[in-house]
């Protein structure tokens, strides 16, 4: 029995070794410029992975720990900056795709990694002879000659040892273990039970007359929707470009109300994907994580690397455009009453499922405008020559598509990205549109990040993700006005991870902080309405004729329909956002109660039971905006007033775009965005040129 088990033990051994071997994240990639070998990655390769990268990384940081020379820089924060490069890698790969390309597999993997991953997280941040090292150096900080970047970097490895427990003593060390992986694990659970609970949802018609007023792009997406779901007749699911179109577009109030309710009720219905106690859950362990590192709460403790401080300064900035926008959005509610009870020539209550539909009448009746006018001149292909081509009249860009570079989906289309010398900048990847693997919404990303080392600029790879409206079997994807501006916005933040210049990975790109990090993006809004901007790539696509100057002129007054309810409702995520975070004390009552009295200053619209933000709002309780929502409209007030600038110079100027690219989007975070915000425009921002673009 002993020799079986030696044997066996034999085996095993020589299978795993064989599996490092054949590892595609623990061989150097036979792949142009070193990018990921989707191909050949499995779903069996990434637990060996981490378990190998994790190890690697002990080994560096041990190296670091055990180094008999007395703390430095070099050998201290840069050597800590410079480990970890695989396991940085796999981690990439993996949860990029968790969100993009995801399965029941990969979502039951992340539950058994990500306590791992949390655990070699706090074995380094809470080693205290590492900390002890670190904390040497920063002692130092004012006699060590650093630059700026330099400098950057150690006070953010010293606030991040910080933040992460560092000088934690005894129990409390074990208690800050474990609440972070509690906390991991929940945020990962949260985000998933959304995706399974938006991918469970189908509302099938069977019956034409329930497509009343839907256009003919819509019903035909509906129909292959169906297909493909192997449904008959028209199928409309959770999705945004099947949701929104609908909600739009749909004459039957009773069919846009049972669809509001479900996008609106998800993980809150009881069974198994019920996120209220997950909630809580969240909101308590981020407290308790807060008030252990000596804060009041979490926005305190989330704040203190932000550029609003505090959380008196994003309250601040809330209840001041709450002050401005609160009395205009409630006459454009007035107003869309108002023309609803003409439309329907009865007496009707607007409601939450009959607002976008009343307002696509409206802004149509205004100005002759709507989405489907708009659409043939938006196919997909002229949108991406029209957004490459704005990079390349700002920064000189050029993109070259290599169907050698291999993708993790036959739809993803990947591109080496140049700049005007031919000098290669990135590897670009764009996916644009909805699969039942992709969670909601829109992000980019990076599966490597631009760093430099003995020498060589390492250029990062860079990820759009989208959910667009897709082609059907008689027409080309034709993208409504908002797709296209949200393409815009990822590509701005996709300019940010591209074009940085820094030495250091952890502060290059849109690693900055997180009311800075959607100034590029917003700023690429404002090219939407600009006709030299329209006029380069929107043409129909038919015909080929240009967008005509009297419908841009449209789009232009049309600019600001609806704004200021708009802005309310941003301002209503951000006001809940920061309800949840600056609890003091444990809350164990009604989640959807809490929402409404945090939410009550920003209602407009009529209050429906059985509706929750809270339940599905991933971007604060799974991904990294907790404390940070507010950080949109900081970021608006940057883009209008930088914006502005170019306004004055030519939206296309060459200074202007020089020096948004040399002091923005080349620095990434290495140094306080203060400071490169006024090398940029000469003066810190106010609210004056949003205020003015806005019409406020």
């Amino acid at each position: 029995m002993k020799r079986i088990k030696r044997l066996l033990t034999v085996i095993l051994s020589s299978s795993y070794i064989m599996t490092q071997a054949t590892n595609p994240f623990l061989i150097k990639p036979a792949t142009p410029f070193e990018t990921v070998p989707f191909d050949k990655i499995k779903i069996e390769h990434y637990e060996p992975a981490f378990d190998e990268a994790m190890k690697l990384h002990n080994i560096e940081i041990d190296a670091i720990v055990n180094n008999h020379q007395a703390p430095t820089f070099a050998n201290t924060i840069e050597a800590l900056e410079h480990s970890g490069h695989i396991l940085n890698l796999v981690s990439s790969v993996f949860f990029n795709l968790n969100s993009a390309e995801s399965n029941d597999q990969m979502m039951d993997l992340s539950q058994k990694i990500s306590p791992k991953l949390t655990e070699h997280s706090n074995n380094i941040t809470l080693n205290e002879k590492l900390f002890d090292r670190v904390k040497a150096v920063y002692d130092q900080r004012d006699k060590l000659g650093l630059n700026p970047e330099q400098k950057m970097l150690l006070e953010r490895t010293y606030i991040s040892f910080e933040k992460n427990g560092a000088n934690l003593k005894g129990e409390d060390k074990e208690k800050f273990r474990k609440l972070s992986t509690d906390l991991a694990q929940a945020t990962l659970m949260f985000g998933q039970n959304v995706l399974k609970e938006t991918n469970k949802y189908l509302l099938e018609l069977t019956d034409k007359s329930e497509l009343a007023g839907l256009p003919a792009d819509v019903i035909d997406a509906a129909a292959l929707r169906a297909k493909d779901k192997k449904k008959t007749g028209w199928a409309f699911d959770l999705s945004m470009p099947s949701y929104v179109a609908f909600m739009k577009y749909s004459d039957r109030r009773d069919l846009r109300e049972k669809l509001y309710m479900a996008y609106n009720s998800k993980c809150m219905n009881g069974g198994e994907f019920d996120n209220r106690e997950l909630i809580k859950k969240i909101s308590q362990l981020r407290m308790e994580i807060a008030q252990l590192m000596g804060y009041k709460n979490y926005a305190e403790y989330a704040l203190r690397d932000r550029m609003a401080k505090n959380e008196n300064n994003v309250y601040d900035l809330l209840n001041k455009l709450l002050d401005a926008y609160k009395p205009v959005a409630l006459e454009e509610y007035k107003e869309l009453q108002g023309y609803a009870i003409g439309h329907e020539n009865k007496d009707i209550t607007l409601m939450p499922w009959d607002f976008s539909y009343y307002a696509e009448k409206l802004k149509d009746a205004k100005f002759q405008i709507n989405d489907e006018l708009l659409r043939p001149y938006f196919e997909l292909e002229n949108v991406k020559k029209g957004v490459f081509g704005l990079a390349t009249e700002l920064y000189g860009l050029t993109f070259k598509k290599n169907e050698k570079i291999p993708v993790y989906n036959p739809e993803v289309e990947a591109f080496e990205v140049y700049d005007v010398h031919k000098k290669f900048i990135a590897i670009l990847y764009t996916d644009f549109h909805p699969r039942s693997g992709k969670r909601n919404g829109a992000w980019m990303t990076e599966y490597k990040g631009q760093y430099k080392l003995n020498g060589k600029d390492n250029r990062p790879s860079i990820s759009l993700v989208m959910n667009f409206t897709r082609p059907t079997a008689s027409k080309p994807a034709l993208l409504t006005y908002d797709e296209v501006n949200t393409f815009l916005h990822e590509f701005g933040h996709s300019l940010h991870g591209m074009l940085t210049q820094c030495t250091y990975e952890s502060l290059s790109g849109t690693n900055v902080y997180r009311d800075f990090v959607e100034l590029p993006s917003q700023f690429m809004e404002n090219y939407m309405s600009q006709k030299e901007f329209l006029d380069r790539f929107a043409v129909h696509y038919q015909t080929g004729e240009k967008i005509p100057a009297e419908l841009v002129k449209k789009i232009k007054e049309a600019d600001n329909f609806n704004v200021a309810y708009a802005t309310v409702r941003q301002l209503n995520f951000g006001f809940l956002d920061m309800a949840w975070h600056t609890l003091t004390s444990s809350f164990g009552g009604d989640p959807l109660v809490f929402e409404s009295e945090a939410c009550s200053k920003t209602q407009i619209l009529p209050k429906v039971d059985g509706v929750s933000i809270s339940t599905a709002f991933n971007h604060i309780f799974a991904g990294g905006y907790a404390a940070g929502y507010y950080s949109y409209k900081w970021a608006e007030v940057l883009d209008a007033d930088a914006f502005s600038l170019f306004e004055q110079k030519g939206i296309f100027s060459k200074e202007a775009a020089d020096s948004f690219r040399k002091n923005i989007l080349e620095k990434g975070g290495t140094e306080d965005p203060m400071v490169l915000y006024k090398k940029f425009r000469g003066q810190e921002p106010t609210i004056d040129a949003l205020l003015k673009r806005t019409g406020i």
